[in-house]
């Protein structure tokens, strides 16, 4: 069962934000010190290595990935969706695209399998699990009048109470905001656009589950699409 009832927002934060920044953090550290000397599938196992990790650990902190509808139905309507955002994610990427370089074969299948199964859930739970409850529960504690709805929102509430499918402006804004900023500046476009996709999805599904469907989808079809039409700027 889920500790995420029993703990403030507060005390499940560094559960949500462990997965993300031990798959980014291993990116940044690459990036900056050792991109000519940590071959592509060396960086993918070891992020692959602790992202698993940190995902084992946080897992019983999360929030469901199921709602009150059918899972059977959120996995049709995420595979659906998952193709709608690769569409989307191609078509507004491809102005702003720079160059790529092919990758070997086993860096490919590497980072693909990553892509496609631990970025859905750490980005889903994170983005719209937590970021997006969170702010609805600021919102709520400013509707209310509190003097300090962030302190309200971040020590005396949990995002497990929020109701599934629950949205306001203000968390829609804050949450694709966010998942736009955690892509490089050339994906923005498409970024904010998967972000409002994915919300939707929650709204309309009210569960996680549809949304991590599509994302794992997207980014699955957008590995084999790179590999098979060798258009590695989407890479």
């Amino acid at each position: 069962m889920s500790d995420a009832p029993s703990r403030d927002n507060r005390q499940l934060l560094l559960p949500y934000l462990a997965p993300y920044f031990a798959y980014v953090g291993v990116a940044s550290l690459v990036a900056a010190f050792g991109a000519d000397l940590i071959s592509h599938e060396l960086d993918y196992a070891i992020r692959l290595v602790l992202t698993s990790a940190a995902l084992v650990w946080a897992w019983r902190f999360y929030v469901p990935l199921r709602g009150p509808r059918s899972p059977l139905g959120s996995v049709a309507v995420g595979v659906v969706a998952g193709l709608v955002g690769l569409a989307l994610w191609i078509a507004l990427l491809a102005p702003f695209a720079p160059e790529g370089e092919a990758w070997r074969p086993s860096a490919w299948l590497l980072r693909g399998l990553v892509s496609a199964t631990l970025v859905p859930i750490f980005e889903e739970q994170l983005m719209r699990g937590y970021v997006l409850r969170f702010a609805i529960q600021w919102d709520r504690a400013r509707d209310a009048g509190a003097e300090d709805p962030f302190g309200v929102a971040l020590d005396q509430s949990s995002i497990a109470r929020i109701e599934p499918g629950a949205w306001t402006w203000t968390a829609l804004l804050i949450s694709t905001a966010l998942f736009t900023l955690g892509h490089a500046q050339p994906e923005w476009p498409a970024a904010l656009a998967y972000g409002l996709l994915m919300a939707g999805l929650w709204i309309w599904r009210q569960d996680l589950l549809s949304c991590v469907v599509a994302h794992a989808v997207t980014n699955a079809a957008l590995a084999v699409y790179v590999r098979a039409s060798g258009q590695w700027a989407f890479w």
